[in-house]
């Protein structure tokens, strides 16, 4: 049997062993991987190291791949592609220092409102892809989404209503609060989702009103609402964003 022959086999015992221990990704790639070692000439650990590198690697990438399609969040929102000269009332450093994800750790909450086109969603999404590269599982809402499966759970009990998405998360984003009134149910429904989820997760919310104008969109309710935002505002970082809307920019620039 030719020495090339003899090398084949054994990379194939390899391979089958590889995928024996779920080490697909590096199976895959094994053939190539040690063409490199040899023209490189590395030893025999530093080729150890690079093929898990790349098994861990590329199950990383997988597993944000798929989280981010289940989490159904618009794509391409990141922090590296915001525009940060464009809106000069954001400070750049609390982002960043959100980035880190600390806050999730101890269940805090993100606030960000503005009127619209104002970068509150992109800063939302970016900071949920951010959780999810970190290991954190995100679930994402716009908020008349969101009220419609409160609805549809209205009358399932709390031990079972924890199992749904929007309190299983570590993250829950939602996004777009206050475009309408709620109803007093559906005020009340969610008043029951914050409280469920009051220091047991974290919580990103976009929103075009102030806080003071919150009880004219929760049915008025001001005692709820009252209670709400204090379990809202405690270890909160609010974001109060004032500028143009980048929509209308890019509409100006188009018609120029």
């Amino acid at each position: 049997m030719s020495g090339t022959k003899q090398a084949e086999l054994e990379i194939d015992r390899t391979r089958e062993l590889m995928l024996k221990l779920g080490l697909e990704h590096g199976a895959a790639a094994l053939a190539d991987l040690l063409s490199k070692a040899v023209q490189q000439e590395l030893s025999v650990h530093r080729f150890l190291d690079e093929l898990l590198v790349f098994e861990h690697q590329t199950r990383e990438e997988r597993r944000v791949r798929t989280s981010l399609k289940l989490t159904a969040m618009p794509p391409g929102n990141t922090l590296a592609d915001f525009d940060w000269s464009f809106q000069e009332t954001i400070d750049r450093r609390r982002v960043e220092t959100l980035a880190t994800c600390a806050w999730l750790r101890a269940h805090e909450t993100v606030l960000l409102q503005g009127p619209p086109g104002v970068g509150k969603t992109h800063l939302a999404v970016a900071l949920g892809i951010r959780a999810i590269e970190l290991g954190f599982s995100v679930g994402f809402y716009r908020f008349d989404d969101l009220i419609h499966d409160l609805k549809q759970d209205a009358d399932v009990p709390p031990t079972r209503v924890k199992g749904k998405k929007y309190l299983r998360n570590s993250l829950l984003i939602i996004d777009e609060v206050g475009y309408r009134d709620l109803t007093r149910q559906e005020a009340s429904l969610f008043f029951r989702l914050v409280s469920l989820r009051y220091q047991k997760g974290s919580t990103i919310i976009t929103t075009n009103k102030a806080i003071k104008d919150w009880p004219e969109v929760f049915a008025g309710d001001e005692v709820m609402v009252t209670a709400l935002l204090d379990r809202l505002l405690h270890r909160c970082h609010v974001f109060n964003i004032k500028g143009r809307s980048y929509r209308l920019r890019d509409l100006e620039a188009r018609m120029k």
